[in-house]
């Protein structure tokens, strides 16, 4: 009744129909009536929200100049009031502007073009135009004041999504708010997005609601307009072009500001997924909050795959700037042949430049994204905010060492103790899983008093003098030392092409070899150390019960088991968070890394009291590194990040999937001998015709998938088994990416 008094009394409508539209920050009204369509908004007031009203009215009226577009025209009560006050409310009316809108209609490049030139001839007529009201306004929906967003990202339900906009919030930081003093300002509409733009015969022809009106940075018109007109589009990028080129065609853009674009519409979509998440916890019924949701949530994680160096380049191009310099290939391999050791190798014949990484995706130097199936250092996936965010935090607070009592030494030592079984409860840090299987040989040496080592062959166990003496992997290659007196060296259980069974049948074979070894050096051998999944051996599990039965004897001699855990512990083998638990078996030492400090240098050694108390001889034992603040806080990020995001049943859901699909190959291609592994740590191995290994065909899926963006590796005793093992946020679409890469290049071979 209060509506239809106020629209006869000041505005003298007559024979009004009227109807709920929906809206943010205002209740909203479309009015038909005998003078024709209105809408009527109705807000609570203060005497800020009447000033910055105001403000929007004088904005509206300078946009109505524009003759060649419709905008909201503001229409005055019988009094020649614009914002009307009464009860305590503030209510505007406005003409109803007619139209298509953009979200209804095909987006053909001419659109996009238009809508770019429109763009900028409102921010032109807006441009000598300053209202005090409009400028002090602090609004979520402004990026130059992203950070207001960041408290809503706790209203995502999803962990992982949550780190992925936490993931840009950091990105923002780093590449927006360092450069900001160089973007020009200007009063903006700051909200072009589909459901407000309006279009006729496939040219723009007006836009709505102005109520997220700021002075900000002008760059950020276009960027909030780009990130709508992007969303369900196969080729964002051309699209994005198009839109750029219209506006730069009226106001031209800056360098500066085109080389943040990425970031900007990043940004503009995390804060559209928080504000959706946020308001269903309000309205949540409500369809024009959530409509832009799933399209944003899509938007965003295509857009965590696209280099941002090639988003950069093609905004440069869409403007007539030439691309980023680019350092050449060849230059950075002719320095590094300068400066490093030939001994240390690179990946894939065409070595790749990287430049950044996120997540599953690595970015190189030249625009290219490449899905990473191959680093499982990276466990929680590359640059995780919250790894990056605990290293920059306690390396701003405290960095020493061990001989001083800090907190988060005491609280990752808790944690990560609790995950393994509890007459394991003692730790020694260092800074490499090379210095931890050093260590752990010392520490067996010294408790046993004796001076044999038990390997299993292929096996690899670090880079110190000790390392490569333990690692058959290592001494029986070419130029290895080979193997040493103290060494003694096992069969690899390997079930595939053994003849045998692995129902436990290769198992009881294999260790009965290895039984027999023990027995030909009763009380000589100090230690027996064995992956879980031979790594370098080519992924390959040890063959069920073999370790039960050969840890048995092991134990009844006193010799100290060692489990060498550095690449399949913390959750990559889904089933188990440490490898050992796949055996059924409680080793008495188990050597960690890698993946530990998702690449930042920090490993340990875990092992009993009894074992711990041996090493106390008086001779201190200190590791300049080991264990210091910053490397347990990221250590303990990584921890928090496995068990928040249920990264363990990820890498058992995906890894199943996973394997399935390369299961399927296998049923298709006779050279697809042998699937293996757990989770997300998985072998396959190639062999031709005759059941010979096939390393050319192995290489050749390597690096032709290499050229296609995709990186796995190679690795067992002939190169010839593919090595996959990606960070946690590897998904299932990921997986059938690279199966069905993989699935080409075998194609390809069949027809030569």
């Amino acid at each position: 009744m209060e509506i239809h008094q106020i629209l006869q009394k000041h505005y003298q409508l007559s024979n009004c129909s009227i109807s709920s539209l929906e809206g943010y920050d205002s209740t909203n009204y479309k009015v038909a009536s005998d003078q024709g369509d209105f809408v009527l908004k109705k807000y609570q007031y203060t005497a800020q929200t009447y000033t910055i009203l105001e403000n929007e009215n004088q904005i509206l009226k300078t946009l109505c100049q524009i003759k060649e577009y419709d905008f909201p025209k503001i229409i005055a009560t019988s009094e020649d009031v614009y914002s009307l006050i009464h009860n305590g409310h503030i209510f505007r009316l406005l003409t109803f502007v007619q139209g298509e809108f953009l979200g209804d209609v095909v987006h053909s490049d001419q659109l996009v073009y238009d809508f770019g030139a429109f763009l900028a001839k409102l921010d032109k007529q807006l441009s000598d135009l300053y209202l005090p009201a409009i400028a002090a306004k602090q609004i979520n929906w402004d990026l130059q004041h992203f950070k207001l967003n960041h408290k809503l990202i706790e209203y995502i339900e999803d962990i992982a999504d949550r780190s992925l906009v936490n993931y840009f919030f950091m990105q923002f930081d780093e590449n927006v708010y360092p450069h900001s003093y160089d973007f020009r300002k200007g009063l903006i509409h700051n909200d072009g997005n589909d459901w407000n733009v309006l279009t006729s015969d496939q040219n723009v022809s007006g836009i709505i609601d102005f109520g997220d009106s700021c002075y900000s940075w002008l760059v950020n018109e276009i960027a909030v307009a780009l990130t709508y007109v992007m969303m369900g589009k196969i080729k964002p990028l051309d699209t994005a072009s198009q839109l750029i080129k219209g506006y730069n065609n009226i106001i031209p853009l800056k360098e500066s500001e085109l080389d943040v674009l990425y970031y900007l519409i990043a940004a503009r979509l995390c804060i559209s997924v928080c504000n959706s998440a946020y308001a269903k916890t309000l309205k949540p019924d409500s369809e024009y909050i959530t409509v832009s949701e799933k399209p944003a949530w899509d938007l965003l994680r295509h857009w965590l795959s696209i280099n941002p160096i090639k988003a950069k380049d093609t905004f440069r191009s869409a403007v007539g700037l030439p691309p980023t310099i680019k350092i050449e290939t060849n230059h950075l391999l002719d320095l590094r042949k300068k400066v490093i050791s030939n001994a240390l190798s690179l990946s894939y014949k065409q070595p790749i430049p990287m430049n950044q990484s996120a997540f599953q995706y690595m970015y190189d130097a030249h625009g290219n994204t490449f899905l990473d199936a191959y680093n499982n250092i990276m466990l929680v996936g590359h640059s995780h905010p919250k790894v990056v965010h605990a290293n920059q935090k306690q390396s701003a607070k405290l960095n020493t060492n061990t001989r001083y009592l800090y907190q988060n030494l005491l609280s990752y030592s808790e944690k990560l103790l609790a995950t393994f079984p509890r007459q394991l409860n003692k730790i020694f840090f260092v800074n490499s899983g090379s210095a931890a299987s050093d260590l752990a040989v010392r520490l067996a040496v010294n408790h046993t008093k004796r001076q044999k080592v038990m390997v299993v062959e292929h096996g690899y166990h670090g880079n110190t003098s000790i390392g490569i003496d333990i690692s058959s992997y290592k001494y029986n290659q070419t130029g290895g030392k080979g193997k040493q007196s103290f060494v003694v060296e096992t069969a690899m259980p390997k079930a595939f092409n053994s003849n045998f069974t692995d129902d436990g049948t290769a198992g009881e074979h294999f260790s009965n070899q290895t039984r027999k070894q023990i027995l030909e050096n009763t009380n000589e051998v100090a230690a027996f150390i064995a992956e879980p999944i031979v790594g370098c051996g080519g992924q390959v599990p040890l063959a069920k019960g073999y370790l039960k039965s050969v840890y048995k004897t092991l134990k009844s001699q006193g010799v100290v088991c060692i489990s060498d855990e550095v690449q399949v512990g913390f959750g990559r083998l889904g089933d188990f968070f440490w490898g050992f638990e796949m055996h059924e078996v409680i080793p008495d030492m188990v050597i960690i890394g890698k993946p530990m400090g998702n690449g930042h240098p920090i490993a340990a050694v875990i092992t009993t009291s009894e074992i711990a108390k041996s090493f106390e001889n008086g001779l201190e034992f200190f590791s300049s590194f080991g264990g210091n603040p910053v490397s347990c806080a990221i250590a303990e990020a990584v921890l928090d990040v496995i068990q928040e995001e249920g990264l363990q049943q990820k890498a058992k859901s995906v890894g199943d999937y996973l394997m399935n699909a390369l299961n399927n190959l296998k049923t298709d291609f006779k050279e697809v001998a042998d699937v293996r592994g757990s989770g997300l740590f998985i072998g396959v191995e190639i062999l031709d015709q005759s059941g010979n290994a096939h390393t050319v065909l192995a290489q050749t899926i390597k690096n032709s998938l290499r050229e296609n963006h995709i990186l796995i590796g190679t690795d067992g005793p002939n190169d010839n088994v593919l090595k996959i093992k990606p960070p946690l946020s590897f998904n299932k679409t990921n997986a059938d990416t690279l199966v069905a890469a993989i699935r080409k290049v075998l194609l390809q071979f069949e027809k030569k």
